[in-house]
């Protein structure tokens, strides 16, 4: 059982843990980029039930996550050197919103079967709920369409979530397999709007965000007084300025830190002296990112729970930089088609082929729109970029921000409407499919089927091997 002493994670022996790992993304909280399809995750499994029909859409899911992860993958993952897997999980696998504070016996079994494996390989595990319920925060990867954040207005949704955590505290308690309960993935208490940038004008409402943060620890404590609970910032865990100092034993502390090397990783050969700037621009960024700030300020653990990759030297810099502050770490992510996973579906994969017009279409549309920014250059981004304009014509006494006006204009029309329009050709692809024909194209998504990212992995097992010091 980890435990928190002062700012470092001890083990029973009370010899210092250092957790380098991966978030298992697009598991038990899919994500569109990651799993290839459009939309949300819960919009998608309603139109796949219509077309399908619901017993056939259920085995299609759960073969999904069947394929997605197995024994195999916590082996490879261990074997490559991590100590760590976040595993990000969505509230509905637990509880229905039909059924509220009823909880469901086969989300719960598949998450044991993964956390036995952990145990089982010699990993730790971090439960990370990634969509709560009434939404977190206003994107997709908290299963949401509406870019509303229902959590923070309605009670109703913070009783739901305290009562889930509560349950998951009484079934994990005493797991030393389970490194610690990550309570919510990047919270937003204030939906932006496109009157202001959420950057530079963002305000959090932190009499709310401090006030859940304790009822729930208080609670999961009253059941586990053991596990570390780590806790996020607001604004995708970048906002700490006025998180309430550390209230409980065993409290850690995750920021998300998603930063731009200071170079074009596409423009080759990479110098030394670029490869040495960039290093300290990150070691800059994350000096005054403020969870590194409060981790400091109150000598706590800092695991930085997400950061991505545009390429093995970008990757290898921040990484220097996080090792060398004596931070934890875990990459974003496992699996998934390509985008920012080390191991990937094939492009010549069954699931590949037969998904191609729909991805084709995906990438012409500019659906996953933080992928493209509203496909800025496009017909689709040049049309969001015209409709951005006439509003703030028409509207000019608004304070509306251009920029920030675009971004949400795309991710309402293209990743909201667009995106769910697109959800019914995705379906069509599997319809008339038999189950065996089903599980032979998820079959893509195995680990045996998948191509690794080489320079980035290659990357992640050189540091990843410090975990065994």
């Amino acid at each position: 059982m980890l435990q928190v002493s002062k700012n470092h994670i001890v083990d029973e022996q009370g010899k210092t843990v250092r957790l380098r790992g991966v978030c298992i993304g697009g598991w038990m909280n899919m994500e569109n980029f990651i799993n290839g399809y459009p939309g949300d995750e819960h919009g998608l499994r309603a139109v796949m039930a219509e077309v399908l029909g619901p017993g056939k859409a259920a085995f299609f899911f759960d073969r999904w996550l069947d394929r997605f992860l197995a024994e195999e993958d916590i082996a490879f993952i261990e074997s490559c050197g991590a100590n760590v897997v976040r595993l990000p999980l969505n509230y509905r696998h637990f509880e229905s919103d039909g059924e509220p504070f009823r909880y469901l016996e086969e989300g719960f079994a598949r998450l044991d079967r993964a956390v036995q494996w952990c145990g089982k390989h010699g990993l730790f595990a971090i439960l990370d709920l990634h969509a709560v319920q009434g939404w977190q925060n206003t994107d997709w990867h908290s299963d949401n369409s509406s870019r509303q954040t229902l959590f923070w207005r309605h009670p109703y949704f913070q009783d739901r979530f305290v009562a889930l955590w509560e349950e998951l505290a009484r079934r994990y308690k005493g797991n030393g397999a389970v490194a610690g309960y990550n309570l919510m993935n990047e919270p937003v208490t204030n939906a932006p709007a496109g009157r202001f940038s959420e950057d530079r004008d963002y305000r959090s409402d932190w009499e709310t965000f401090n006030r859940v943060y304790r009822r729930v620890v208080e609670k999961i404590r009253a059941i586990d007084p053991d596990h570390i609970v780590f806790l996020e910032g607001d604004l995708f865990s970048t906002r700490f300025e006025k998180l309430e100092a550390p209230f409980a034993e065993n409290l850690a502390y995750s920021s998300h830190n998603y930063t731009f090397p200071a170079y074009d990783p596409s423009r080759t050969p990479v110098t030394r002296q670029q490869r040495d700037e960039n290093v300290r621009r990150q070691r800059e960024l994350f000096l005054a990112h403020e969870g590194t700030k409060y981790a400091r300020k109150y000598g706590v653990p800092l695991w930085v729970g997400e950061f991505g990759s545009t390429g093995d030297s970008t990757l290898e810099d921040q990484v220097r930089v996080f090792e060398e502050q004596n931070a934890h770490w875990t990459f974003w992510t496992y699996k998934g088609c390509g985008v920012m996973s080390f191991m990937n579906v094939a492009p010549d994969s069954e699931y590949q082929r037969l998904l191609a017009p729909v991805m084709k279409a995906k990438r012409d549309l500019g659906v996953d729109t933080w992928l493209l920014d509203g496909v800025p250059g496009s017909t689709v981004g040049g049309a969001i970029g015209e409709l951005a304009r006439l509003i703030e014509a028409a509207l000019p006494d608004a304070g509306i921000d251009p920029a920030a006006n675009r971004r949400f204009l795309a991710q309402t029309a293209l990743g909201g409407y667009t995106a769910a329009l697109m959800q019914p050709a995705y379906a069509k692809r599997f319809k008339g499919l038999s189950e065996e024909k089903l599980d032979d194209v998820l079959q893509s998504f195995a680990l045996k089927n998948c191509r690794p990212w080489e320079k980035v992995l290659s990357v992640l097992k050189k540091y990843w091997t410090g975990s065994r010091d």
